[in-house]
């Protein structure tokens, strides 16, 4: 029987070794590192490390970097930092465009994955806050979402403050009866919801898809205003608070995109034919985080796992 390491050397050593598939000798062209960047959500770490172990079996020394999820763009674009594998419309649409219209980062792609990041409930909240998934319902049922910090306000359970997601102005502008609550890190929030679920008592908290809770829990979105291009965070006289931004949610269908330091292609061409077409959709980045988070696999436990259920996958990026 081969060994788990020696099935992953086999699966990722066929994908590299396909026709067409393999480059010249002169792989790497430079002894520097590929410096990958990563976020503290589990699809991304997973995802970023296969992305470095196909770069890593084609000969280049790569390191990965952690950076927070608005100032790396500003980092890749200066070169301290070269790849980032997901960067996602709902969060980082603002901080993305800037870096690529003023700082000359590379808009490397887009993934094949619609991504929604939104306030979000179990299915069975909908039996006690009649009307769900309407915004307006759930803060109609704003009390029963209360804790101690929080009454008689409902509590939003909120991302990590470095998501860039600052759920207080919307709050305010919507003239919602919540408070929004950050957490430190992502694995709160599903401590969060694993308690509630316990219980079956409401929460109503940050998720996003694809994630690995659609798989585990069933649940819903909550729909607020859709925003209209910039004009709901630039504009206030756009949308239904006429004295100020924000009052809208997040967009329902929103894009996955890859950034890029502008030197990768001339100091590294044949990673950066690679990057270029490392493409995922929604079930691939759900599965990956659901090895880690669901099946208690390592970051690199997890992403050897993905690289050798998807060699084809790898294969088309050759």
């Amino acid at each position: 029987m081969f060994s788990k390491s020696l099935k992953f050397a086999v699966a990722l050593g066929a994908a590299i070794a396909l026709p067409g598939a393999a480059f010249a000798s002169d792989v790497p062209e430079s002894d520097d590192p590929i410096i990958i960047v990563q976020n503290n959500w589990t699809s991304q770490l997973v995802l970023s490390t296969v992305v470095g172990k196909v770069l890593e079996e084609m000969g280049y020394t790569v390191e990965y970097a952690p950076s927070d999820s608005q100032l790396q763009f500003k980092a890749i674009a200066d070169g301290d930092m070269h790849f980032q594998v997901e960067a996602w419309e709902g969060s980082m649409k603002g901080a993305f465009e800037k870096a690529v219209a003023e700082d000359g980062m590379i808009d490397a792609g887009t993934h094949d994955a619609a991504t929604r990041e939104e306030w979000w409930v179990p299915a069975y909240v909908a039996d006690s806050c009649p009307g769900l998934p309407d915004w307006k319902a759930l803060d109609a049922c704003a009390e029963i979402f209360a804790v101690a910090e929080t009454a008689p306000k409902g509590r939003f359970v909120g991302p990590p403050a470095d998501w860039g997601k600052n759920y207080a102005e919307r709050v305010k502008a919507l003239g919602m009866n919540f408070e929004a609550i950050n957490v430190g890190q992502a694995a709160t929030l599903w401590a969060e919801l694993d308690a509630a679920v316990a219980k079956n008592e409401p929460i109503v908290l940050f998720n996003w898809t694809p994630n690995f809770i659609e798989a585990k829990t069933p649940g819903m979105f909550i729909d607020f205003p859709e925003p209209e291009g910039d004009k709901c965070a630039n504009d206030a006289s756009w949308g239904i608070n006429p004295d100020m931004v924000n009052d809208c949610g997040a967009p329902r269908s929103g894009w996955l995109k890859k950034a890029a330091w502008s030197g990768l292609a001339d100091e590294f061409p044949a990673a950066w034919s690679i990057m270029q077409k490392v493409n995922f959709n929604n079930s691939q980045i759900a599965a990956a985080s659901l090895l880690v988070d669901v099946d208690g696999m390592s970051v690199e436990e997890a992403a050897d796992k993905w690289i050798a259920d998807n060699a084809d996958v790898i294969a088309s990026w050759k």
